[in-house]
Formats: structure tokens, C-alpha cells, sequence
């Protein structure tokens, strides 16, 4: 499981660890912390845009008892 940093998040295609895939678009700034954020897009559905703290997008999950990243990197 290779764990992702700041550094090495580009966009593309990720796979969230339920199966969903999304674009991942920009790394962006809160206004007020200066928090980096996740600027992303469902690829299903509505395809709706979505920011969630990089922190979070890093994250390592737990699902069915194996460990794993929340947004897996799939495709360009």
C-alpha cells in the first residue's frame, strides 16, 4: 500500500476505497487556515464538485479488516 503526501498527488483518476471513481483537479488553499485541499469531481451520478482536506484524502481506511488508502491513484 503506497501511501500518498502532498508531493506526489497529481491529478487524474482515483478510485476511493468504496469503488467510486473521481478526478482529482487541484490542490487548492482555505482561505482562512491555509489548509491544502482537494478540489475533485464524481465521475458518477450528478458529477458534482467536491474540496476535502488532503489530510483526509491520504488517509488510510480500514474496510473488511485490511488497511488501505482512501483514494488510490488509477489513471492519467
Amino acid at each position: 500500500m503506497e501511501i500518498n503526501n502532498d508531493e506526489n498527488l497529481k491529478p487524474g483518476i482515483y478510485r476511493h476505497f468504496k469503488g467510486n471513481e473521481y478526478r482529482l483537479l487541484y490542490i487548492a488553499l482555505h482561505s482562512e487556515t491555509l489548509e491544502k485541499m482537494v478540489v475533485y469531481q464524481a465521475l458518477y451520478g450528478d458529477m458534482g464538485y467536491w474540496v476535502r482536506p488532503i489530510s483526509m484524502w491520504n488517509e488510510v481506511v480500514e474496510k473488511d479488516g485490511k488497511k488501505m488508502i482512501r483514494f488510490e491513484f488509477i489513471r492519467e
